[in-house]
């Protein structure tokens, strides 16, 4: 009985030492990462199913594979030697990570990575006993290059008769883990393969007002997508829709009826098995086609996307695009400084026009996205009938600046009548114009706040372009209810006559900028009907001039039909058929470049070339002063010379989807991106929206040490 006892009290001390050393498996340092298996419990009880993981440790720099690897690469694979009964279970996938090498994209983990399994005694298991299970896991792990490797494992657990608990160092990270992974949220999920690519179309209550931005879907089958083509977005009131690109498996004479993998959206991850057949209409409709985000805007959330579109607003004032517009404006408040009702008026009306022509502008950018139109900040400039447009009106004001005509008595009036009601519709009028050819330009914080906001719901977006726009008329009301400020100003008199005239030289500038534009677009056939049209506008805006002040019905007359010919000649023949930007143009760029495509840059990627990628446009004003003060530099030539970058080019100035994914992979709506890669494969460093040689030369030379 003595020795029963003692029996039975070494045991129970021995029992804590016994479940213990059941959560404490020894790693297996395999050669670039530590393997284990870990247990949620303690020990384990007959017939129960516990949680246990094989756990990875993988050495910085390198990296393991999902379930479906991507273009390259091999799963992560466990076999089970068990005692008879004993049953494991498939490993609980961890969301994956792109992985991008070279022109491939991969899907795995880096870091530490906890795969759960299912665990289950069989029902006659001795409570007491102790089981050791055994475990061979197989591992490719890859840096530059792969090794496979492979581990032993063994865990030992103790079998109890009450079922166990979690409890252990491993009980918290694994129920992590299992919180982590993609599961099931009731999505409804359809697919179809057209001409404009494989449509995956995806709804559910849980995707209502979700953040979008940054979504993407990873296939289960490697053989069913182009995994390194960009995903194209668009939201849903309940849902969203991904443009694939399909594989050879689309191609065969039985194309896949079902679809299944893992959808981020957002921070969230939810398995969806897609079926091939119609698309419900609620995953499409109010977004933005944007590709997936890498960069940029794509995280800011709203409240910084606010306060970057204030910050950008404000700085776009100061943008080459704008000065034009600052005429008019010095005009205006010139001729109301002594009068501060007035001025605040012409402040607030100003203010009005800003806002409504921004928000106008995301109406349209939001309304053209859904309807699958490859835009972005700045598309009315691609448009060479809008271009037209705004070069003739530009001239317009240029020549009543100059005193050939007179519409009321300040350039505000600009547009019939709009003097006689006191400039208030002047000022608005003002507001419109400055943003429409404020929009040519980007300043920085403007590009992030502008890409996540073509990502987002409607609602959201417009926030964003208010906010842009309550920046940039800021400082003109700022001034029109600053009275200190306004008392500085001369009273009005002579002088304004003058400053009126000499004001007018930049608005000539602004007609001859978006006249090259026209150029760089359509070729020298619109340039010149453009230039024709320019000079029967002038004659048109003499004869009214000269009409002026005296009985002159007959020449106001002749003047209207002369500007409406003028605008017909400017407008209505189509210009499509003229020669594409780039060859018409004849220009010599005074760096060697290559035209950008996405399978250039994967072939230099392939290839270990660092390379610099320049999206830019003819009516980027940004860009063009960038390629002028920055870039078209002994500096930067030397630099690209010596680090031996390869320069591509991606001209943006007429519509061009590919430039456009782009650009919205790396949460941009509109250019100047400036990206450098460099040798090792790594994502690309985005450079200021404002460039100098300096800058550019210092990132280059940054590329090649780190590469």
């Amino acid at each position: 009985m003595m020795r029963r006892l003692a029996g039975l009290l070494l045991a129970a001390l021995a029992a804590p030492l016994t479940l213990a050393a059941a959560a404490q498996a020894a790693p297996v340092d395999t050669g670039h990462l530590k393997a284990e298996l870990i247990a949620q419990t303690q020990a384990i009880a007959p017939g129960q199913t516990i949680q246990v993981a094989l756990r990875q440790e993988i050495d910085k720099g390198w990296h393991t594979y999902w379930r479906n690897p991507g273009d390259s690469g091999e799963a992560t694979k466990i076999g089970w030697t068990l005692p008879a009964g004993w049953q494991a279970g498939d490993f609980v996938w961890q969301p994956p990570e792109p992985q991008p090498a070279g022109p491939l994209v991969n899907y795995g983990y880096s870091g530490e990575v906890i795969l759960p399994m299912t665990l289950t005694a069989p029902a006659d298991a001795t409570p007491g006993q102790s089981v050791t299970l055994r475990a061979a896991a197989a591992f490719l792990v890859c840096e530059e290059i792969c090794i496979p490797e492979d581990a032993l494992l063994e865990l030992t657990l103790p079998v109890q008769a009450q079922p166990a608990e979690p409890a252990g160092r491993w009980a918290q990270p694994i129920a992590r883990a299992l919180e982590a992974a993609p599961k099931p949220a009731g999505l409804t999920a359809a697919f179809q393969n057209g001409d404009d690519g494989l449509k995956l179309a995806v709804t559910g209550d849980v995707l209502a007002g979700a953040d979008m931005a940054d979504s993407y879907f990873f296939p289960f089958d490697g053989a069913v997508i182009d995994h390194a083509a960009p995903q194209a977005i668009e939201r849903g009131p309940q849902g969203l829709t991904l443009t694939l690109t399909p594989s050879y498996a689309f191609q065969g004479p039985e194309p896949p009826q079902v679809m299944a993998g893992v959808i981020r959206v957002g921070e969230a991850y939810y398995e969806i098995e897609a079926q091939a057949g119609p698309l419900p209409a609620e995953a499409a409709g109010l977004g933005a086609p944007a590709a997936r985000a890498s960069g940029g805007g794509a995280g800011l959330g709203l409240p910084l996307a606010l306060v970057f579109a204030v910050l950008g607003g404000l700085i776009l004032n100061l943008m080459p695009c704008v000065f034009p517009i600052l005429a008019m404006k010095a005009a205006s408040l010139a001729g109301h400084a002594h009068e501060q009702t007035a001025a605040r008026r012409q402040g607030l009306a100003f203010l009005v026009g800003v806002l409504a022509t921004f928000i106008a502008l995301a109406l349209v950018l939001i309304i053209a996205q859904a309807a699958g139109a490859a835009v972005g900040w700045g598309f009315q400039l691609q448009s060479p009938p809008v271009v037209a447009a705004l070069c003739l009106l530009m001239l317009a004001v240029a020549l009543n600046l100059s005193g050939v005509f007179e519409i009321g008595t300040s350039l505000q009036g600009v547009g019939s009548g709009l003097a006689a009601r006191g400039g208030l519709a002047g000022a608005f009028f003002t507001g419109v114009l400055a943003v429409v050819v404020a929009a040519p330009c980007t300043a920085p914080f403007m590009a992030p706040a502008l890409g996540w906001a073509l990502t987002q719901s409607a609602p959201a977006a417009l926030l964003v372009f208010a906010a842009l726009g309550l920046g940039f008329a800021a400082p003109f009301v700022a001034v029109a209810f600053a009275p200190g400020l306004l008392a500085r100003l001369p009273r009005p008199g002579p002088w304004m006559d003058n400053l009126r005239k000499v004001l007018a030289f930049p608005m000539y500038g602004a007609a001859a900028w978006l006249l090259w534009v026209l150029t760089l677009q359509v070729g020298p056939m619109g340039l010149a009907r453009l230039l024709a049209a320019a000079v029967v506008l002038a004659l048109a805006a003499w004869l009214y001039g000269l009409s002026q002040g005296r009985s002159g019905v007959a020449l106001k007359g002749g003047a209207a039909v002369l500007a409406l010919a003028a605008v017909a000649a400017a407008l209505i023949p189509a210009y499509q058929a003229s020669a594409p930007a780039g060859e018409a143009s004849g220009a010599v760029a005074e760096l060697p470049y290559e035209p950008y495509s996405a399978q250039r840059l994967a072939e230099l990627r392939a290839q270990g070339s660092p390379v610099f990628v320049n999206f830019t446009a003819a009516w980027c004003v940004t860009c063009q002063v960038n390629e002028q003060v920055a870039l078209a530099r002994q500096g930067v030539a030397d630099a690209l010379a010596e680090t031996g970058t390869v320069y591509l080019k991606g001209d943006w100035t007429r519509k061009d989807e590919v430039i456009a994914a782009e650009l919205a992979r790396h949460g941009r709506a509109g250019v100047p991106l400036y990206l450098i890669y460099d040798d090792a494969g790594a994502d690309p460093v985005i450079l200021p929206q404002i460039l100098t040689e300096g800058a550019v030369v210092r990132a280059l030379k940054a590329a090649a040490s780190a590469g």
